[in-house]
């Protein structure tokens, strides 16, 4: 298959001229002109280059590539590493950054409602990107707990407040969407997750009286990578496609 198919279907999925993103999304580093053997990733990290090399993987494809909005342009230490090893290797990187949260099919958001059960599940308003969605019947802090670390495979860290017994309308968001927490209060939810807490996060969930559960970002951003992988392999029998995960507890 060639790349330039690959990234056509890609595109066609992903819609990525539909997001202002960090980071430039589809190829980022350009390898062999025909794909046979894709690797699957949440970040573009040496282990993963690794682990690709290891495979005799033609393609990496990742949510968190290279080249972010105000790093050192420069190719030097980690990042010269890097992408030394995927020219050495003549390896393709293909990162989707902000089309793989979004993404109704197989984005990081829509996927982690899926899991969870959630009905009517909308974005926020003037938010695409944090959905909203209720449990039929209502869960409990503890049992909300309980699905996170069943869907996820890690214990979130949940800031608890004194709120009613049951939760029915949740907020989320996956990554580092951590200060969408008030906008998701003023929408109605009576929990927020996402990836990721700051000192302030703990504070405001007190104040606003909204539980909050930092699922892990790495761990919530596992979901739409590894759906898109399964994605391709049913689209593109021929490829083999596999996931990999690269263990991270942040």
């Amino acid at each position: 298959m060639k790349i330039q198919k690959l990234l056509e279907a890609l595109n066609e999925l992903l819609e990525p001229e539909k997001f202002r993103d960090y980071c430039p999304n589809g190829l980022q580093v350009q390898g062999k002109k025909e794909v046979k053997n894709i690797v699957c990733g949440v970040s573009a990290s040496e282990a993963l280059i690794n682990e690709a090399v290891k495979r005799d993987a033609d393609t990496i494809i990742v949510h968190h590539g290279y080249f972010w909005k105000n790093e050192n342009p420069r190719i030097i230490g980690i990042k010269r590493t890097r992408i030394k090893k995927l020219l050495e290797h003549d390896i393709n990187l293909i990162a989707y950054h902000l089309p793989l949260d979004a993404n109704e099919k197989v984005g990081n958001n829509h996927e982690l409602g899926r899991l969870l059960k959630l009905k009517d599940v909308t974005p926020l308003p003037d938010e695409p990107l944090v959905l909203q969605g209720e449990f039929d019947p209502p869960v409990t802090i503890e049992k909300l707990t309980d699905k996170l670390t069943e869907v996820l495979w890690r214990v979130p860290y949940v800031v608890p407040v004194d709120s009613p017994p049951s939760i029915r309308r949740v907020a989320f968001c996956s990554g580092a969407a951590q200060d969408y927490l008030e906008k998701a209060a003023d929408a109605g939810a009576q929990a927020y997750l996402s990836g990721e807490i700051s000192e302030r996060t703990v504070l405001e969930a007190r104040e606003l009286g909204v539980p909050y559960f930092a699922v892990g970002h790495h761990a919530s951003e596992t979901l739409g990578i590894r759906a898109l992988s399964q994605w391709l392999a049913t689209r593109f029998p021929q490829l083999n496609v596999s996931f990999v995960n690269i263990d991270n507890p942040i």
